[in-house]
């Protein structure tokens, strides 16, 4: 088989997991929707035409969006979840002879986007503590001649973010693409879309997987100013989106105050669960923006392999991995299940003392 050059050496995701109990490895919401908008969605979905192309959902939820960010709706293009987005971004700014420059440890999928959009992927490499030297970065985009330069803020699987200054420095110093993945922003409280009417550079992407509880339906948007979302729009295949998602974010975007509480509810379990963690002997816990809490003890891949035996999935990095040797990322589940975690991993410690 004639296969496209390159292709036996691309990196791949792999995305099959094991069934846990208490499944806290991959940064969803641990709840599904609210029942009121549970309720409303169902009764949207029978009203749907499915013989007819999602035309006015798409645009419903367009106008939702643009409304919201006081934006005009030609700046706001959707996808199958922010990650969909960053692809076709990477492929407008991608190709032979173009350059990405992102952080490093951070979204695995951008090495891989790079890849596949025949780009020369530049990793940034963050600090001891995952922090990005703005000053650094900027100095780097400059010298490969970046097409395209991206930060996920806050940063996954570290938890860690910029400010909102920082942001603005790193989109006023660049003349490049700046694409700002904000997939954990609603945890953190502090994007930087406002950015965009100033520099026509920036793009920025969110997500329903995370704050919405919509990781299943897959449906993302990216914010920028409308001649960039006119030409990463030809990246995108025709009706991309389908009714059924569409029609689901739609509601729940209307819908978006009966996610507060629940907001409330992971970010104090977040702090909770950061002042539990550093009582004990041994771990390293990073401070964290987003709905995880990335630590570093020496037993790591045992502690992973002891929880799998409760269970419990959490997420465990290569020792290949950048800078995450020894680490494991917890998403914030339930009160509950956030107890049974953290008294698993005190148990586990206990014993090998």
């Amino acid at each position: 088989m004639n296969y496209r050059n390159e292709l036996n050496d691309m990196p791949s995701y792999d995305g099959v997991e094991k069934t846990y109990r208490i499944k806290v490895n991959a940064n969803e919401s641990t709840l599904s929707l609210p029942p009121h908008v549970e309720e409303r969605v169902l009764n949207r979905l029978g009203l749907l035409a499915f013989n007819r192309y999602p035309n006015e959902e798409y645009y419903s939820l367009v106008e939702q969006i643009a409304r919201n960010f006081s934006v005009d709706p030609s700046q706001v293009l959707l996808g199958g979840g922010s990650s969909e987005i960053i692809e076709k971004v990477f492929h407008a700014f991608g190709g032979a002879g173009h350059v990405v420059v992102y952080p490093q440890p951070s979204f695995s999928m951008y090495k891989i986007y790079a890849k596949a959009a025949e780009a020369d992927g530049v990793p940034f490499d963050l600090d001891a503590q995952f922090n990005l030297n703005v000053d650094e970065f900027i100095k780097k985009i400059r010298e490969v001649n970046a097409s395209l330069a991206v930060v996920c803020n806050p940063n996954n699987p570290t938890g860690n973010a910029l400010t909102p200054a920082q942001v603005e420095k790193i989109a006023a110093s660049i003349d490049c693409a700046f694409l700002l993945d904000e997939a954990y922003v609603e945890f953190y409280g502090r994007s930087a879309v406002n950015l965009v009417k100033r520099y026509p550079n920036l793009i920025v992407a969110r997500t329903f997987s995370k704050a919405y509880g919509m990781a299943g339906a897959r449906v993302g948007y990216m914010i920028a100013q409308a001649e960039v979302t006119r030409m990463i729009k030809k990246c995108f295949m025709p009706y991309h989106m389908n009714v059924l998602t569409l029609a689901a974010a739609d509601v729940v975007y209307q819908m978006r105050d009966e996610f507060v509480p629940r907001l409330q509810m992971i970010i104090a379990e977040r702090k909770r669960m950061d002042e539990r963690l550093k009582t004990l002997p041994g771990v390293e816990v990073f401070p964290s923006e987003a709905n995880f809490i990335l630590i570093r003890l020496e037993a790591a891949q045992e502690l992973k392999d002891y929880l799998e035996t409760l269970g419990i999935g959490i997420r465990y990095f290569s020792p290949s991995a950048f800078g995450l040797k020894n680490c494991l990322r917890i998403s914030i589940g339930t009160r509950t299940e956030n107890d049974e975690v953290f008294s698993a991993i005190k148990s586990f410690l206990e014993a090998g003392q």
